[in-house]
Order: C-alpha cells, then structure tokens, then sequence
C-alpha cells in the first residue's frame, strides 16, 4: 500500500483520503502528501484524533528502547550504535511532521477552533516533555558514551525547540469566547503541560523557559473563562520557585566574580551569565506579580508560597553573601523592587496577614500600607484573635519579631539608610532602619488606630527586653514629638505608673527622654505635679536630668531636692550615721538611704565648686560603683573636671578618681558603658588633673573605645542649650594628649 500511495496524484490522494487514512501508520506520508487537502474543519475529526495519539505511543516507544538499550552502548559495538542513532533519526522525523501539522494549522487565515485541534497540543506537549527530559538527562543516560550520539541529541532539541515555538504560535491564535463550553475550556488548561515543560528546561535553554512562561501567562488573557479551571497554586510556586532559582544562581555568580578578583564593569562571561540571571529574575517577578493581580481572588491557599519567597537568602540575610556595591544594587533592582510590588498585591489577602511574621517583611508592609483603602489598613492594624492562625497587630508584630532579632543587632546587620536626594545615606543598623520605618508609618497613621498604637508601645517598654524597650521607646519619643499636650499627658502618665525592676528603668529612660521634649509651661506643671520636695516622688527625679529643663525651671527643682535633702540629712545626722559608714550599710535593704544618696551625688555633682576639699575626698573615697547608685556615681565624676583638687588631697582623690573610671568604663551592660563613656568625656573635657585620664585609659581596649567615642558627634544637649563647635575637637584633643602622656 505505502509503494502504491507514494505513486498517487494529488488529486487521487483527496479521492482516497478516507479509506486510506485510518490503514496508513507512517506519520510523514499523512502529512507530507495528505495532510495539505484537509481543511480546518475535518483536521481533528479525519487526521488528528486517529493519528496523533498513535504517534505519541510509538515516540514513548522509541524512548523506552533507547533507556532498555542503552546500557550497551560503546565504541565498540558498532550494531547497537547504528541502532540508537536510527531510533534518535525516527524521533526527530516524528517530531518533524509534527511540526509539518502545526504548520498547516497555522497556514489558515481563520483563527482556529479548539475543537478543531483538540488532539494537536495534547500530543505536541507530551511529545515535548519528554524529548526535553531525554535531553536534559542525556549526560546520566549516556554516562561517558554521549559523544557518540551529541549530535543527534543536539538536533533533536533543535527540532523540538522549533516546534515548540509553532504551537504557541498556533496556540497564540486560539479563539475562545463566552459561549465557549466546558470541554473547550478544559482543553485550554492543558497549558498546566506547559509548567511540567518549564521545569525541565529551566536550566537548558534561557530564551525558551522565558518565552515559554511569557505564552503561558500571555494565554491567561480568558481569565474570566479559565480562572476557576487553573491550578492557581502550582503555576504561583513554580513562579516562586524561578525566581528564587534565578536569585540564588546571580548570588553563586556574583561570589565567583567577587573571589576570582573580577571587575564588576569588564564584560566577562560570569559578567553576562549575572546579567542574564538577574535578568530572568526581573521577568519572573514582574510575572509573578502580574499572575496575582489578575487573579487575586484565588491566591488565598498559595500565601504560603509567597512567604517562603521573601524568607529566601535576599540581603539582609545572616546566610546571604557580601557583595561589590555595583552587583549588589543590581540584584536590588531585578529581585526587590518587583518582590516590593508583589508586596502591594499581597496586603489584602488575610491569609497572607496571618503568615508574615518576619521583621523586615513587615518593615515593608508598614512602608506600603498608608496607600491601601480603609479595609486593608483595618486587616493589618487590627489583627485578629478568630482565624485559624493568630494575626497579632501589625505595630505589635514589628516589635515582637524585632525582639527575636536578637543577633542580627548583635553582629550588627547592616542595611542601606534611608534615600535623601535620590542617594540611600550610610548603612545603618536594624534598630535604626526599624524605628525610622516606624516611625513614619506612625506620622501616616490614621486615627482611628492611635490607641492600638499606644497600647502596644505601653507593653514593650514594660517588657523585660531592654533593645525591644528603646526601639518602643525611640518610636514613643517620635509619636508625641511637636505634640506638646499629648508629651505632657504622656509624661504625666509616666510618672504615676507603679514599677519593678526593669520595668523602672525603662520607664525612666521614656521619662527621661520625653523631658525634654516638654515645653516650658508644661515643664513648670510637670514639676507642679510631682513636687521635688515630696519623698515619694523621688522615683520620678531621680530618672530626670534637670539639663533637660529650662534654668528658671532647674532652680526650683534644685530648691525642692535641697530641702528634702536637708531633711534627710539631718534626719541621718541623728542616728549619728556619717558619710564615711555608706560602704557598712546595705543599701538594697535601705531604699530611704539610698535615694538620700542619689540625691546628695547629684546635689553635690551641682555645687561641687563650693564644696570643701575635705568632703569631697571623703566622697571620692567612699562612693562605689553600686548598681542603684550608678548614674548619680557618674554625675558626680563627672562634675570634678570642674575643680582643682588642692595638692595635699591629690593623692587621695585622683589615684581614686582614676580606678573608679576604669572600672565603670569596662562595665559589660552597653548602657552603662554608654554613660561611663560620656561622664568621661565631659570629665576630661574640663579638667586640669590630666594624669587622671592617662590612668584610667591604662588598658589599650579602654584608649580604643575612648577615642572611638569621642570621634563620634557630641551627645545630645537640652534644647535650650546650644553646641559649641568645637567641642568635639576639644575632646579629642584632651584625650589624644592624654593617651600620649
């Protein structure tokens, strides 16, 4: 019969088409000599349905003697060789007149019907997966007898690869309206091939996987047809999985270029290959991003997906490589910026809510929420007690995942400040990045959410966290700033709340920092409020700095201090107690004793040039670095700078003077250290006794710090106060003579 066809005329092949066709099984005569007289309208009914899925069993065939045969294979036998390479030869004409039937399809200037080729992208898809997964895994299957069928192997790609390119023309073309049925809309998912496609030529062909996903996103334009008949979570991982494959080989590049010494601007080829890389993960995230836009609604159970992205090695990240500044933005731009709009579609989906837990994510998220209507905004700031998973509010959950970021601040990680004209400043570290973030989302906060806002910072400060308590407390500072009635309201709510422990010194450092944000009138009835001369409002001054008040202000607090002073005094004076018996007294268990002598140090650091030579040494000798006691300890140090200790006492006061500095300057907690530091600094800013910094800078790790320190800005001064300009080269200066003494 296949001698007699060849022979045949056109015209007899159209006369015998329907008795011949069923009885011919070689795919090239079908299309090659029949294929061509049959319209668009017979194609499925008369050719396809009855041919193709043929076909499709004899290239299963065909692979599956390759992988039973292959073993075998060598150099030497020469039979079994010649065997495969026709086997590869039959694939490759299979896969031609295959494309030779998406041709003819393509050659019609109507669009097609699904219908009318339903078995074509069946059998062309299956046909693809598997001549890809062939090649892809030739190297295995093969092992070290490749060479001896690379070329085949290579042309059939090549084959495959243009018929590939046909269909999705063809497909591209497709017709699908609203009245479409059930069946043809099914048949138009069978895009869900193309995704098994996508996986296995990932790493094969860069042009093809793009070109593939662009079809595949691009054939979603009947959304409002297909929506409810996609697999919405297996193309948003696969998605997801791109992008991070993509991300993670630019991250292995850009370590190779940075240890083989390569300059970021010189074309080489791991150059290109980066460039490429970073180029695929732009495509798969504005890709993704564009997938959750259209269909938004069905991205409820793929949340997870979406997490687990921005969870991957992005910088900042313990596990993510430094890299060259150039590379670095680079990846910025190809991975961040479209995971920062994937973001944007992301905020209204609950599900999403309940998963994010990571600071850094939500950093973002604050960053991104005043743009959101009021539904959106309420899910976040809101949270919820009654899903399946517990959505803390989002002020909450930023404080709560910062508190688990315990070694991130440690380390410290570093990330880009804030941008100023168009240039992001100097790296700055989480806690800095956090409360600017915070901070302005606070200023944009509506308010409707102040009190959640409130709420929240009032249990972080009491938590026992103390780096979790200054970023409240930062972020606190920042909400009543230039808000003179709700600072005082604030201040004065401070200073009633019952304390223990840790919670006092958080609360105090708030107090502290929120005088002097007080305006004058409202300093004069904060003090009204808690009058100085009452024992118990002590708690409350002895957490104050009287800088932060305005002088007339700082009188009246001195005069009602004084007072209680004196009253103590003379008090202590009866029980014939004397200064020099301090050290013989717990103080822990006398807390009336020991706000006596916070308040005699901190009295005393302000009269110190009145005090008599004598009293002062028999302070110096009998103060000790008492935990309860310690900023007044440092006050009162260090306001000696400001005298001249007379020579017959120099010998007891400044050897003390001294030690006490360098045991306080090695303090382990990082805030006491910080006022050991300062207290130093304005010590050694005034005074005439420079063998006193000399001695206390003994230990070369002291020197560093000190001169580290006093390199840095000057701390801050009240704000009636103004900064010389010359302060800080005139502690520098003190402390560079010292350390050459």
């Amino acid at each position: 019969l296949l001698d007699e066809v060849v022979q045949w005329s056109p015209e007899t092949c159209r006369q015998e088409l329907k008795s011949v066709l069923p009885k011919l099984a070689i795919l090239k005569v079908i299309t090659d000599m029949f294929l061509p007289h049959i319209g668009l309208s017979e194609l499925e009914d008369e050719c396809f349905s009855k041919v193709l899925p043929k076909a499709a069993t004899v290239f299963d065939s065909m692979l599956k003697e390759i992988l039973d045969q292959v073993g075998g294979l060598s150099s030497q036998n020469t039979e079994l060789c010649a065997f495969l390479r026709r086997l590869l030869e039959s694939m490759m004409q299979l896969i031609d007149s295959l494309s030779a039937c998406v041709r003819h399809v393509g050659s019609f200037d109507e669009a097609p019907y699904l219908d009318t080729i339903r078995s074509l992208p069946t059998c062309v898809l299956k046909i693809l997966k598997d001549t890809f997964q062939h090649c892809k895994d030739s190297e295995v299957v093969y092992c070290g007898r490749l060479s001896l069928v690379a070329d085949l192997l290579q042309a059939l790609f090549k084959a495959a690869y243009s018929l590939q390119k046909g269909l999705l023309e063809v497909l591209d073309r497709v017709s699908l309206d609203s009245s479409a049925s059930d069946e043809e809309v099914s048949d138009i998912v069978t895009i869900h091939s193309l995704l098994d496609i996508c996986s296995i030529i990932s790493n094969l062909d860069v042009a093809l996987h793009a070109n593939t996903w662009k079809f595949l996103i691009h054939s979603l334009k009947y959304h409002s047809l297909v929506e409810e008949h996609l697999h919405h979570r297996d193309i948003s991982a696969a998605l997801c999985d791109n992008l991070s494959s993509s991300f993670q080989y630019c991250l292995e590049m850009a370590e190779q270029m940075q240890f083989s010494s390569l300059q970021e601007t010189s074309q080489t080829a791991e150059q290109k290959l980066f460039q490429k890389s970073a180029k695929m993960c732009r495509f798969f995230g504005n890709t993704l991003v564009h997938y959750i836009k259209e269909f938004g609604s069905f991205m409820t159970k793929c949340c997870h997906h979406f997490y687990q992205l921005y969870l991957q090695k992005f910088p900042p990240n313990l596990s993510s490589p430094l890299l060259p500044p150039g590379l670095s933005e680079e990846l910025n731009v190809a991975a961040r910026i479209p995971l920062d709009a994937l973001l944007f579609q992301l905020l209204p989906l609950r599900a999403f809510a309940e998963a994010a837990s990571q600071c850094l994510l939500l950093v973002s998220v604050m960053d991104q929420l005043g743009s959101q209507p009021e539904d959106v905004q309420q899910l976040w700031y809101t949270g919820s007690l009654f899903s399946e998973e517990i959505q803390l509010p989002l002020y909450e959950a930023v404080l709560s995942s910062f508190r688990r970021c315990y070694t991130e601040c440690r380390l410290p990680v570093l990330l880009p400040g804030v941008m100023m004209n168009g240039q992001a400043q100097a790296s700055v570290t989480l806690h800095q990045h956090v409360c600017v973030h915070l901070c302005a989302s606070v200023a944009a906060l509506q308010p409707a959410y102040f009190s959640l806002l409130e709420q929240c910072l009032v249990r972080f400060v009491l938590q026992p966290d103390t780096h979790c308590a200054l970023l409240a407390i930062d972020t606190w500072c920042f909400t009543v700033y230039g808000t003179a009635e709700l600072c005082l309201h604030h201040a004065l709510l401070i200073g009633q709340l019952p304390t223990e422990s840790y919670q006092c010194s958080h609360l105090g450092l708030l107090l502290r920092r929120m005088a002097f944000l007080l305006t004058p009138n409202h300093q004069i009835e904060f003090v009204k409020q808690f009058p100085p001369s009452v024992m118990d409002n002590l708690p409350v001054w002895s957490h104050v700095l009287l800088k932060a008040f305005s002088q007339e202000t700082q009188c009246k607090i001195q005069s009602g201090i004084v007072k209680l002073a004196q009253k103590s005094l003379d008090d202590w004076h009866k029980d014939d107690y004397k200064l020099g018996q301090v050290n013989k007294m717990q103080i822990k268990s006398h807390a009336v004793l020991q706000c006596t002598l916070e308040l005699l140090l901190l009295i005393s650091s302000i009269v110190v040039k009145n005090m008599e030579s004598q009293v002062i040494c028999q302070a110096v000798v009998s103060v000790k670095s008492v935990d309860e006691l310690l900023l007044a300890t440092l006050e009162f140090l260090s306001s000696l700078g400001k005298i001249f200790v007379p020579p017959d006492f120099q010998s007891q006061i400044l050897p003390r003077l001294s030690s006490l500095f360098r045991v306080l300057l090695i303090s382990s907690p990082w805030l006491v250290q910080h006022h050991a530091l300062e207290a130093f600094s304005r010590f050694a800013e005034s005074t005439n006794h420079e063998e006193v910094i000399s001695q206390s800078l003994s230990e070369e790790e002291t020197k560093a710090m000190v001169v580290n320190y006093l390199s840095k800005p000057c701390p801050k001064r009240p704000r009636q106060e103004t900064i010389e300009e010359d302060d800080c080269s005139r502690h520098l200066q003190t402390a560079e003579r010292a350390l050459k003494a």
